[in-house]
């Protein structure tokens, strides 16, 4: 992830990563309901083949998910080296990812960005990644959890310490 730091605070301390993070995240929370309204059980992406035309099926994918990829790939969010977030942490499921997400802090943010990387980039390639994302709650609980961590700590580094 490219952000950078405005010298202002120390690299990587909370009040540093609150202010790299919140106004991506604004970006993309808005998505927030809806990717937990379809989690689990929804169809945000059908398949669409014609015997007649002799033609490849493809995804056509639900134009709220289209916009939550739009809105992710225009934040700094997205680090393409997602590969190694995935060997440190030993991450090899769904299952893992919810795992990891729940038990994250402040300090994992780059972590859970690269748990999002993942899907969004994935997805560019892999037609049923980002469906599968949503379906299984990952994108919903990985977006939520980077929210409530910045509104957090970032209340914390609002009020005087005396």
């Amino acid at each position: 992830m490219n952000m950078e730091n405005d010298n202002n605070v120390n690299e990587n301390s909370v009040e540093d990563i609150v202010s790299r993070y919140r106004p991506q995240l604004d970006k993309i929370v808005p998505y927030v309901r809806w990717l937990k309204d379809n989690s689990s059980n929804a169809d945000v992406a059908q398949s669409y083949s014609n015997s007649d035309l002799k033609s490849m099926p493809f995804p056509v994918y639900d134009s709220n998910l289209l916009a939550f990829v739009k809105a992710c790939q225009s934040t700094n969010l997205l680090d393409r080296n997602y590969v190694y977030v995935y060997s440190r942490n030993h991450l090899n499921s769904a299952k893992d990812e919810i795992m990891f997400i729940n038990d994250a802090g402040i300090a994992n943010m780059e972590d859970l960005a690269g748990i999002l990387s993942k899907y969004i980039l994935g997805g560019m390639t892999k037609g049923t990644l980002w469906a599968e994302g949503v379906r299984n709650g990952v994108l919903h609980r990985v977006v939520e959890k980077m929210d409530e961590l910045c509104k957090f700590w970032g209340q914390e580094s609002d009020r005087p310490l005396a």
